[in-house]
């Protein structure tokens, strides 16, 4: 471990779309005694009823377990001293499992968009987006668990007559640790059966899409433990608290010790923008924020979108560009919903551009493409927050976006916000290492994180909104409805 530990030993993990990340975590210092992490591999997907060659989007849960296993390997022998393990997960997937608590197929993924269809006709089979916003707090999206669900009845019967439990990633990674099937309310409030209001699950959607209430896992209070480590397959002592675990945006709310009010923006292969709110959201019937819940009993009103440093990244190599080699000034417009989109919702689209002059460099086309990727979060952040955001407030902006230049100039320049780039990067992993933290010490996780200091980094002032960059994506998005499957 380097140096000698000044409190117990907590493990954090982070099992997202691409890889699982464990962090060995000093849990009175919050120092980082050492780190692993392993790849997963991620597929296409077959089946019908999708929007595209990139709509499917399918993972082996084995292999999240055996990449959990690697990860936990690389921290060496800091895993195995370690009192208590909590898991991060990507949110929104469908993992089903037979009698045997075996995968009956690939989990769907989040990004995963076949269920359009299911989804539509979901929305009208309840009464219509405003309906969905008061039952469950959001109104779903084909990335939603309970339209993939449904996908997956209409158009893979014998795997949903197969299926005995479904849960989330992160559930299934706790209930191969502890034997327990234990999920959390953040990560619940994203499968579109989980009522904020009841803080239950809704039983009349779970007949209405053939769900038995007894295929999914209970859902723990805050601050309550999954149970401890029981098997002997990977790196860890038995005996070891296991806490709840959550979704991988409530892990990362933790991870920064967010008060209320406090704006994130997060820039990685999806882009999302979020805050802590000490209420309950009344529900968006728009279907642009969801009322999530958070990790800790508060709330957790978030927007995501598909395509964010990754389509970015397609648009810079199709121009033959580094990503950073952005140029300003032209009036050349970019739509970059390159896999279909969910904020807005159109899970149909395929990039847009407009605006093109002779004079248009492929620098000012890229710098078009940054915009419009960021324009979607930003639209989204006035409905986010409780109430009017004071101009100084400073947006916390993570992720890996949040490293490039380019992406930190355009988050300024669209919002007219001062931002802030904490150190710290792994804040899942950091926040699933709170949250075990504060299930071993008996405190508030998010108290957890401020005193480790995981919200310090560099400060970036405010730059003059470019309010005509704006107006010209809202025109072109409005405009553009047809061509984006609108």
């Amino acid at each position: 471990m380097g140096t000698q530990a000044a409190g117990p030993l907590v493990v954090g993990v982070d099992s997202s779309t691409q890889s699982a990340k464990a962090l060995v975590v000093d849990a009175a210092t919050g120092e980082v005694v050492a780190r692993g992490q392993a790849p997963h591999v991620v597929g296409g997907g077959t089946g019908s009823g999708g929007t595209g060659s990139g709509a499917g989007k399918e993972s082996d849960p084995e292999q999240w377990w055996q990449a959990l296993g690697e990860a936990l390997r690389q921290c060496g022998d800091a895993a195995r001293q370690a009192a208590a393990v909590s898991v991060g997960g990507q949110q929104h997937g469908l993992v089903t499992l037979d009698a045997s608590g075996r995968p009956v197929r690939p989990a769907l993924l989040w990004n995963d968009v076949r269920s359009a269809p299911q989804q539509r006709r979901l929305l009208e089979e309840f009464g219509g987006p405003s309906a969905w916003a008061r039952r469950v707090g959001s109104v779903p999206l084909p990335a939603f668990t309970v339209t993939k669900w449904a996908w997956l009845r209409e158009t893979e019967p014998a795997a949903a007559g197969a299926t005995a439990a479904v849960r989330l990633p992160h559930d299934y990674l706790t209930e191969r640790l502890t034997g327990e099937a234990v999920t959390d309310r953040g990560d619940a409030s994203g499968t579109g059966w989980w009522s904020p209001a009841d803080e239950a699950y809704d039983e009349e959607i779970l007949r209405h899409v053939g769900l038995d209430p007894k295929a999914l896992p209970r859902v723990a209070r805050p601050g309550e433990a999954a149970g401890t480590v029981r098997t002997g397959e990977l790196p860890l002592p038995k005996g070891a608290l296991v806490a709840s675990g959550t979704g991988d945006n409530m892990a990362a709310a933790l991870g920064l010790g967010l008060r209320p009010g406090q704006p994130v923006l997060s820039l990685g292969t999806s882009g999302t923008v979020y805050a802590v709110s000490g209420r309950r959201p009344p529900g968006d019937p728009t279907g642009t924020v969801a009322g999530f819940a958070d990790a800790r009993g508060d709330w957790l009103p978030l927007a995501c979108t598909l395509n964010c440093t990754l389509a970015v990244d397609r648009v810079a190599a199709l121009l033959g560009l580094e990503r950073e080699e952005v140029e300003p000034g032209g009036s050349v417009v970019m739509l970059p919903f390159l896999d279909g989109e969910r904020t807005p919702d159109l899970p149909q689209a395929s990039g847009l551009l407009h605006g093109l002059r002779h004079d248009t460099t492929r620098g000012q086309v890229l710098q078009a493409a940054y915009d419009g990727a960021v324009f979607a979060l930003l639209q989204a952040l006035d409905r986010i927050v409780d109430e009017e955001l004071p101009a100084d407030v400073p947006l916390l902006l993570i992720g890996g976006g949040a490293r490039g230049r380019a992406w930190r100039d355009t988050v300024r320049r669209l919002s007219g916000r001062p931002v802030v780039v904490p150190e710290a990067r792994e804040l899942v992993a950091l926040g699933a290492a709170a949250q075990a933290a504060g299930l071993l010490l008996g405190e508030d996780p998010a108290a957890v994180a401020r005193r480790w200091g995981t919200a310090r980094g560099a400060e970036y002032a405010a730059v003059p909104c470019d309010t005509a960059a704006r107006e010209r994506l809202t025109e072109t998005l409005a405009a553009g409805g047809p061509l984006l499957g609108a």
